[in-house]
């Protein structure tokens, strides 16, 4: 099932302009298969192409998150508590916030991975939040 705080989106539909891409974050619990995180990166973001996955630092070497980062051929992208907990998020997590010590994981790692605006709240598919930020041209 796909929940978004701001609006559903067809899993064929991209969230970025044709030739731009995304810094995907996620936020995942512990042995996470790799599969269900693609699966769900791939119905919120359908085929935009992606830069990285974000994520919290203490979950990037999971191995779900490396198994899906290997499968979209993308880096993964680790941030601290401290860091995300930093970010101005449109959705925090109280559950979050006592779980992982930030507020935010998705919103805020693809917010810092991707340097742009986020193009993605945070939405959750299958029990994984994803959110997505633009990833501006390099100049």
């Amino acid at each position: 099932m796909t929940t978004s705080d701001d609006e559903r989106r067809p899993a064929t539909t991209g969230v970025a302009a044709a030739g731009s891409a995304v810094a995907v974050g996620i936020g995942v619990r512990p042995d996470t298969d790799g599969g269900r995180i693609v699966r769900a990166v791939r119905a919120v973001v359908g085929d935009t192409a992606i830069s990285c996955l974000a994520t919290l630092d203490r979950r990037a070497t999971e191995p779900g998150v490396l198994a899906a980062a290997a499968t979209l051929r993308v880096v993964v992208v680790a941030f601290t508590a401290e860091q995300l907990a930093e970010v101005d998020v449109r959705h925090r997590s109280d559950r979050a916030s006592a779980a992982v010590g930030t507020p935010s994981v998705a919103e805020a790692a693809a917010l810092l991975a991707g340097r742009g605006e986020l193009v993605c709240g945070r939405t959750i598919v299958d029990g994984i939040v994803i959110a997505a930020a633009s990833v501006p041209p390099r100049s």
